[in-house]
């Protein structure tokens, strides 16, 4: 395979965004002077030229060099034009080749332009063809395969923009956790799943104590600091198949897949020390520092047991545990036991 004219002149198209961009153009012939003779036409648009001589050096340059425009002969020794073609348009996912347009040229005059692009090509030319009739065609090809470029590029951009308003409608702002409705539809999908496999499935409920007095004695930007760094320090103490999110106000709840009730203690005895140890240095308006300590009140409510038979029983139960952690004197974990 050569490369043989490489020039440097911007492409003569009227499409901004042709324009911008050098075309590269592969030219597949096993007639070295048909290959030639399409380069001569073409040369005055500063196209950047491949070329193959068979079908199987025509896809090993189309994965090598992702052209924007494949030239074939129907007829070549080996692999046909039309299978080459064939294979191009099976694989136009993003994932494959893209879309590539594919002109055919044959020298057989009996052969019609309506049977040619019934072989799959998006244009069709009799040998010996004109110089100027051939670089129009090309032209139009490049115009489609830029609007289809554009078009995937925005279906991208969309496709992007997509998830990020999914992740806006599933994220709390302060905390970057997600949110109580993506919280409770997870609940609801993981407990059906418990339920069918029978599988554990744990809840834990945990609040902030005191965090009224946190929010009047230092303020409430202080109070989203706190807020926010214990949901970083209960997110690191979780695996990466639990879910964390922020319920409301300084209430965070949690949901373990395929725990049980001893390890979903653990796990929330591990929440509480690590809280209890967080200490948060505190700059006032006139320059003292102090030291905000904080803790947590955590419930803990597991599937399956007889006295929990849906996921919004799941969620009361770790809520009434995480009431009686309060009532306990708070720092404290408390377990449903029905």
């Amino acid at each position: 395979m050569q490369v043989p004219n490489d020039s440097p002149d911007s492409p003569s198209t009227s499409s901004s965004t042709q324009e911008n961009r050098r075309w590269k153009v592969l030219i597949v012939d096993d007639d070295r002077a048909v290959v030639q003779l399409v380069q001569a036409a073409l040369a005055a648009h500063g196209y950047q030229f491949f070329d193959a001589a068979d079908g199987s050096a025509a896809l090993t340059a189309i994965r090598d060099h992702r052209p924007d425009l494949v030239i074939m002969d129907v007829e070549m020794p080996g692999l046909g034009g039309v299978e080459v073609c064939r294979i191009v348009k099976a694989n136009q996912r993003e994932t494959g080749f893209g879309f590539i347009p594919v002109i055919l040229m044959t020298a057989r005059q009996a052969v019609g332009k309506i049977e040619g692009l019934e072989l799959g090509a998006d244009d069709f030319l009799v040998k010996p063809f004109d110089a100027a009739e051939l670089s129009a065609r090309v032209k139009s090809m490049l115009r489609l395969k830029a609007l289809q470029d554009t078009l995937v590029q925005r279906n991208r951009e969309l496709e992007e923009k997509q998830k990020e308003l999914l992740a806006l409608s599933r994220t709390d702002p302060l905390t970057g956790l997600f949110n109580r409705r993506y919280f409770e539809e997870r609940l609801a999908v993981e407990f059906a799943r418990a339920d069918r496999y029978h599988a554990p499935l744990s809840c834990l409920m945990l609040d902030i104590d005191h965090f009224k007095a946190i929010n009047d004695s230092y303020g409430h930007a202080v109070g989203d600091r706190v807020l926010r760094e214990i949901a970083k320090m209960a997110s690191q103490l979780l695996r990466d198949v639990d879910l964390l999110a922020r319920y409301g106000g300084e209430e965070l709840v949690a949901l373990l897949p395929e725990t049980g009730p001893r390890q979903a203690l653990r796990v929330g005895e591990r929440i509480r020390q690590a809280i209890a140890a967080l200490q948060l240095e505190h700059r006032s308006a006139l320059g003292q520092s102090s030291a905000i300590r904080c803790t947590v009140s955590i419930g803990v409510a597991s599937f399956p047991i007889p006295a929990i038979e849906s996921h919004e029983g799941l969620l009361r139960a770790a809520d009434a545990s995480l009431y009686a952690a309060k009532w306990a004197g708070k720092n404290s974990v408390r377990q449903f036991e029905g």
